[in-house]
């Protein structure tokens, strides 16, 4: 018998779909998810399990495993993270028998870092230290460091803002090259640098600040003639100062903008020039950078001139010396300078009218005023409110800024705008959709939501209970703000055309521009110099945005922990405060004094509660208390956790 061997067929093996891969940023969570930041597109999910030993703004390789289409949000996985971001951590050093471990003050980090005895340094339980990252481990191994510096004890109130500093790479001390270059500025102008400026000593001329500021970098003029406002907007010219390339050039660039602190300010320029010759100072001459405006009745700037000037303060006024003469509570101590700040009420009242008209959206959030005591504790917390003197100033900067942009835009000048990019739709519905539980609604249009609607949101808020965590959420629902080099215009002022032009003391874009301005203006913008700003604008945007962000949250950073410094010490007081937050894990309480706890569920022992997702409340199975956003509410301060900068509350009686 005879066995024929026949070959088998063998059948080709299927190509595997080719990964779709992304290169971001990865944005870590206090909850060990992430997400991976693309430029010009949607965030991408990381699950906890993918994250692969990434950190809180590392540059991260992801594959999408999937969404994308029919609205579903894209999720991914961590390939390979490109880039480490963090070098030094600050946080609060655990200690252990044979080791020991360090919290990081930024939770975001999302793991805590293991510190080995011999790299100790010798801290205890509850320093704040500086640590250097010397392995990142892996998902399934915690990054190990060393103890580079102990910078004091939780408790000490001198520690908590040098660990912001070290946090956020924020240096309080300029290099030695900066400091001599900042020495070597007069401190008074030579009569000689006042040729070919327009004079404008002899006009009335006021700067308008709070009590304590001392780089003041803006003055007004204001007059009116045949029903036209002429209006100047005079702005320090910190170029003639500061050239580029130049040692302070470059330091400001790095720092990017100046960073206000509760116990302190972190000049972008040394002292000896934000303070000195470029701080438009009452009865001295300075040199400046002036946008002169023609205002109609109706707030139309109808004709404009950008001119280097030479002016000379008349008077420093403060905002609440100028509130008073608009409430009429002043005397006759500032003679004929009265009649001008009620003008500027007038234009301002005119100015502010028409951007209302326009569509331009005005969150009008009290902010946190934090008075501390000589070693560094809060004494006092209020809410710091905007009033007449402070909003006249603000609609001159933005008549300017706007007025400067467009002159420039037209003139297809290399430029650096400050941009406001439309919402995200699919924010925009979340937000429809929770509003209508309070019988509110907005309307899109077939290009998206035009900022008028948000503004008639935020107008039917007045008065009512959930208004200010509507306004909240209206706000979470936009894009932040950025630098570019492209004129797409200003969601939230409804402007087409807008830049930072009024403050080159304490931002960098501002400084920019003004370099590109006077080129233009003293004929000096040749083909080369624009190919080279072309080249460098780019960069000088980006760097802003991202200095700017750091400050922000350096400043919150601080202010969270003032707060908790402030709480601790009302340990079982009595507050009243409004439900600015419902989860499925606790109901958050904002105090009259802006300062914001929570009730955790597991805390409270009189009933079960379930969250009612669709109307944001929380509902008790036995007696049927509800917690809703908006309630007026009674608590008790249970406690504060200093290193997660939490505030926690009890309900001390019912709803009411």
């Amino acid at each position: 018998m005879k066995f024929i061997s026949k070959k088998k067929k063998t059948e080709k093996p299927l190509k595997a779909p080719v990964p779709e891969l992304r290169v971001g940023t990865f944005a870590g969570t206090t909850r060990g998810f992430g997400f991976c930041v693309i430029e010009g597109e949607d965030d991408v999910f990381i699950p906890e399990r993918d994250t692969k030993g990434a950190m809180h703004g590392d540059e991260i390789e992801i594959e999408i495993t999937s969404g994308g289409s029919e609205g579903k949000r894209r999720e991914g996985k961590v390939v390979k993270v490109t880039k480490r971001d963090t070098v030094y951590v600050v946080g609060t050093f655990e200690k252990s028998k044979n080791y020991g471990f360090v919290i990081p003050d930024n939770l975001k980090l999302g793991s805590d870092i293991y510190i080995a005895k011999e790299h100790t340094k010798g801290a205890v339980n509850g320093h704040k230290v500086y640590v250097k990252i010397t392995d990142y481990g892996s998902a399934k191994r915690s990054p190990e460091g060393r103890v580079v510096e102990i910078l004091g004890h939780i408790n000490d109130p001198a520690a908590d803002v040098k660990t912001v500093l070290k946090t956020y790479g924020l240096d309080t001390e300029f290099p030695e090259s900066v400091m001599q270059e900042a020495e070597s500025m007069p401190e008074e102008i030579l009569e000689s640098e006042t040729a070919g400026r327009l004079d404008l000593r002899g006009e009335l001329t006021v700067t308008i600040d709070g009590e304590d500021a001392k780089d003041l970098d803006d003055a007004i003029t204001i007059s009116k003639k045949d029903g036209i406002y002429h209006l100047g907007v005079h702005i320090a010219d910190v170029t003639h100062y500061v050239k580029e390339g130049s040692a302070l050039d470059t330091c400001a660039l790095t720092r990017g903008t100046s960073v206000y602190l509760v116990d302190r300010v972190i000049p972008m320029l040394p002292h000896r020039l934000s303070n000195g010759i470029c701080s438009l100072n009452a009865g001295v001459d300075r040199l400046a950078l002036s946008c002169l405006m023609e205002i109609d009745e109706e707030g139309n700037v109808i004709g404009h001139q950008i001119a280097e000037t030479v002016i000379r303060v008349t008077r420093r006024m403060s905002y609440t010396e100028v509130y008073r003469i608009l409430q009429g509570e002043a005397d006759d101590a500032y003679g004929e300078l009265r009649p001008n700040f009620f003008l500027m009420k007038e234009l301002s009242d005119i100015l502010r009218e028409k951007r209302k008209k326009r569509g331009a959206v005005d969150f009008d959030f009290p902010e946190s005023k934090i008075t501390l005591a000589e070693n560094g504790r809060p004494i006092e917390i209020k809410p710091y409110e905007r009033n007449d003197a402070t909003k006249l100033i603000e609609d001159f900067m933005l008549a300017a800024n706007e007025t400067v942009a467009e002159d420039f835009f037209w003139q297809e000048a290399p430029f650096v705008y400050r941009t406001h990019e439309n919402p995200d739709p699919e924010k925009i519905k979340k937000l429809g959709v929770f509003i209508r539980n309070f019988g509110l609604h907005i309307k899109e249009g077939k290009d998206g939501i035009h900022p008028k609607e948000l503004q008639k949101l935020l107008d039917s808020l007045e008065g009512k209970e959930e208004g200010t965590l509507i306004s909240r959420l209206t706000l979470r629902s936009l894009k932040q703000a950025k630098y570019s080099t492209d004129c797409d215009g200003h969601f939230g002022l409804a402007a087409k055309y807008y830049c930072h032009f009024t403050s080159p003391i304490r931002r960098y874009p501002d400084l920019q521009i003004h370099r590109i301005i006077k080129d233009i203006l003293n004929g000096r913008m040749s083909e080369e110099k624009e190919e080279h700003y072309h080249e460098i604008l780019a960069d000088v945007a980006a760097q802003a945005s991202k200095t700017e962000r750091t400050a922000e949250e350096a400043e919150r950073e601080v202010e969270k922990m003032k707060k908790v410094e402030y709480m601790e010490k009302r340990i079982g007081e009595v507050y009243d405060g409004v439900i600015s937050g419902v989860t499925n894990w606790g109901i958050y309480v904002e105090l009259p004094n802006t300062v914001e706890g929570i009730i955790r569920l597991e805390n409270i022992q009189d009933d079960f509660y379930r969250f009612d997702a669709e109307r944001y409340q929380l509902v008790g199975e036995r007696h049927r208390q509800v917690y809703r956003l908006g309630q007026h509410i009674t608590i008790l301060v249970l406690g504060v956790d200093k290193v997660l900068k939490t505030i926690d509350f009890l309900p001390y009686n019912k709803v009411e």
